[in-house]
């Protein structure tokens, strides 16, 4: 069953947020059914909605690059099957043949003194850092001894001591957030270098991918798949975790560069030189040390596309703070809102504000540069949070859309995929998106491994 999106107010929505003319949506439908109906909120809706209109930023900008009007814009059906599998890739993914850990012992909901926290300690750093917070830096904090210290203390007062800490920890929030918006824009003048016809609709498209964990990466392995050169640049100090990037390094290369060291900031500014797009996945100010704020870099790069991603949102008491797509359940009130009838607090069917967000990332991206570049986009988790809890309607598109996937007839394995990769042999989930390629060439390389440099032009 086929279904357009005329009437579907989510893709409409996201496409306007992103600048697009609302009448485009029209050229977009959607196949099939997947797994992400059957909650509270609209997680559905908001995952075929962020990748419809990433395929039509996508045939925007192959348009554009073939001499046609904006507007000529070929029919898109986005099958709800594929987007589903993609939105839990992660899930999905064999390394060898063995399923990746997600979550580590010490992540999750726990319950407090007046309430519930939520902890994420999946990075060695962040684990490091909850340990020295609750007093167990010798490394003898176990899920029973954190039980147990949180049992008798306030959600809020260990939330603000592991901040402190450096760590991650969020008090689940009964009430949603404040309003956010869904995406920030701001033209910056100046043009982008002219891009003429392309394989792909963003062939030759060069872009600078400083993101970590899903939302950017999961942006930027889009951005790959379409034709655009991209390649991911982090500090040596800082590893990936090897199953992450497995999962979102597909489309890029990777390569470690340290902003700290003069030779490498030389590195990185050649680099900022040749490129069309800079994507950044780091916390609100966090690379201005290094002259890297976005009004820096369309200064020295004038037509530069700078598109952001942060976890809390631009603006307000939080904007600066660390947080992944979990965190941001928990703190946003996604996390109460889909309580079990034992009260415990529950989770969206997939980690689908980093996906969404990912998703509206790369159409941004793709829009911007359709107009001709000159851009600075922000998005965060917290505003995909904001757009799913107050303005997706539920149970849209067509006959049988609000029951989808509730009776298990979604079969992911028609959307998995064998690649070989620098970690070996890969079972993944393929591109979820009406336009490109069915999947990528070859899988990711390994972290870090790949040289700083452009491929020849």
């Amino acid at each position: 069953m086929t279904s357009d999106s005329s009437g579907d107010a989510a893709t409409r929505q996201a496409w306007v947020a992103l600048g697009g003319a609302a009448a485009a949506v029209e050229r977009v439908a959607y196949a099939g059914s997947g797994v992400l109906g059957g909650g509270r909120l609209p997680v559905r809706e908001l995952a075929r909605a962020t990748v419809g209109v990433c395929s039509l930023a996508a045939a925007e900008l192959a348009a554009v690059r073939a001499g046609r009007s904006a507007e000529d814009l070929p029919r898109l059906v986005v099958d709800e099957g594929a987007v589903s599998t993609a939105f839990v890739s992660e899930r999905h993914l064999r390394v060898q043949g063995r399923a990746p850990v997600s979550f580590a012992p010490l992540s999750g909901f726990w319950r407090t003194r007046d309430g519930w926290l939520r902890t994420h300690a999946n990075y060695p750093h962040h684990r490091a850092a909850l340990e020295r917070a609750l007093g167990a830096a010798g490394g003898e904090l176990t899920p029973d001894v954190l039980r147990a210290e949180l049992a008798g203390r306030a959600a809020v007062e260990v939330q603000e001591a592991v901040y402190a800490a450096g760590g991650l920890a969020v008090a689940v929030a009964d009430g949603f957030g404040a309003p956010q918006p869904l995406v920030e824009a701001r033209e910056t003048g100046g043009r982008g270098r002219a891009l003429g016809a392309g394989s792909l609709p963003a062939s030759g498209v060069r872009v600078l991918d400083l993101t970590r964990v899903i939302a950017g990466p999961v942006a930027t392995r889009t951005l790959g798949l379409l034709g655009a050169d991209v390649l991911r640049v982090d500090p040596p100090r800082l590893p990936e975790a090897d199953d992450a990037h497995a999962d979102t390094g597909f489309g890029k290369r990777s390569a470690r560069l340290d902003l700290a060291a003069r030779a490498d900031r030389e590195v990185f500014r050649e680099l900022l030189a040749g490129a069309d797009v800079v994507v950044s996945g780091y916390r609100p100010g966090a690379l201005d040390r290094f002259g890297l704020a976005a009004e820096e870099m369309v200064a020295e790069r004038p037509g530069l596309v700078v598109a952001q991603v942060c976890a809390w949102g631009w603006h307000g008491p939080w904007a600066g703070r660390r947080g992944f797509d979990s965190l941001v359940q928990a703190g946003y009130g996604i996390a109460a809102a889909e309580a079990g009838p034992d009260g415990a607090p529950g989770v969206l069917p997939a980690q689908a504000l980093d996906h969404g967000t990912g998703y509206l990332l790369a159409g941004g991206v793709l829009r911007a540069l359709a107009e001709g570049g000159g851009r600075v986009l922000r998005f965060s988790l917290a505003g995909t949070a904001s757009w799913l809890v107050r303005d997706i309607p539920p149970g849209e598109g067509g006959e049988g859309a609000a029951t989808a996937g509730a009776s298990g007839a979604h079969d992911a394995e028609r959307w998995l995929r064998e690649a070989d990769s620098g970690y070996g042999r890969l079972r993944h989930a393929v591109p979820p998106l009406a336009v490109g390629p069915a999947t990528w060439p070859t899988g990711p390389s390994r972290w870090g491994t790949d040289p700083a440099r452009w491929l020849p032009a």
